[in-house]
């Protein structure tokens, strides 16, 4: 299990009936109690769920919820999810399939975005960060998991970006597009261990001084469509990219205020 903060990967282990739900209900409950306020439960191993089972996730999604948090399920196999769309789980919570990589279509070389702004982020005040990277999102038709999604996914980068360096130099960029969040968090730390070495989606993390943060990235694949990392294109640093991409159409057009 990876945790940080109030975002942990979850993996279940087997079916999920009723022989395993007692084990489940614990693990997921010590969270939502420690202040988690983001579960994925990744579904990769389950191959059945029985009643028992479906009340659990129910259970939890009310829970988290109430909590003002959110619970979700991901690389669920197809008779899983043939299971949860009977019961509706997928009415109340993200379930996502497992279908690999997503494909993320490139943006247009000419495509200029509908509003950009750049937020030099105060290491001693990280909420006023996320709290603008929130107020940001909210001019794109998101819907409230994925904004959700998305400002963890930011929040994340950000929390990567003043821990391994003083903070004093870190810069998000945010701009909206019609089908899309870009995200940009840049540092002035000691950058990539190899310069000039991209990396792409789902690409491990060689040795280093990245590698502890191998778990944090991890999550930020799972909340966004597409997080890239590189070295900065002068000076030393790493940029992180992130994309999350707008499921239904949107209207955009609107210059935001901070």
């Amino acid at each position: 299990m990876g945790t940080n903060a109030n975002i942990a990967l979850l993996p279940v282990d087997g079916d999920l009936d009723v022989t395993a739900v007692a084990t489940l209900r614990a693990s997921i409950d010590q969270l939502i109690d420690g202040g988690c306020r983001r579960i994925v439960l990744n579904m990769a191993a389950v191959g059945f769920v029985d009643s028992a089972g479906m009340g659990l996730i129910f259970r939890e999604i009310r829970k988290m919820r109430s909590a003002g948090g959110l619970l979700s399920l991901v690389n669920v196999t197809p008779p899983v999810m043939r299971a949860l769309a009977l019961a509706r789980v997928v009415d109340f919570a993200p379930v996502s399939a497992n279908v690999g990589e997503v494909d993320v279509p490139e943006l247009d070389p000419g495509a200029q975005p509908l509003w950009r702004h750049v937020i030099r982020i105060d290491p001693a005040d990280m909420g006023d960060a996320r709290a603008k990277v929130e107020t940001l999102l909210e001019r794109l038709d998101f819907s409230d998991d994925e904004r959700f999604d998305a400002k963890l996914a930011v929040g994340e980068a950000l929390g990567n970006a003043v821990d391994h360096t003083d903070g004093t130099c870190v810069l998000t960029t945010v701009a909206g597009y019609p089908d899309r969040v870009v995200v940009e968090v840049s540092d002035c730390g000691c950058g990539m261990p190899a310069p000039g070495e991209d990396l792409p989606d789902g690409q491990d993390l060689p040795d280093g001084p990245w590698n502890e943060r191998g778990r944090g990235i991890k999550l930020m694949r799972l909340l966004a469509d597409s997080v890239t990392i590189s070295p900065k294109n002068s000076g030393s640093g790493t940029v992180v990219r992130i994309v999350k991409l707008a499921r239904r159409e949107d209207d955009a057009t609107a210059e935001p205020s901070l």
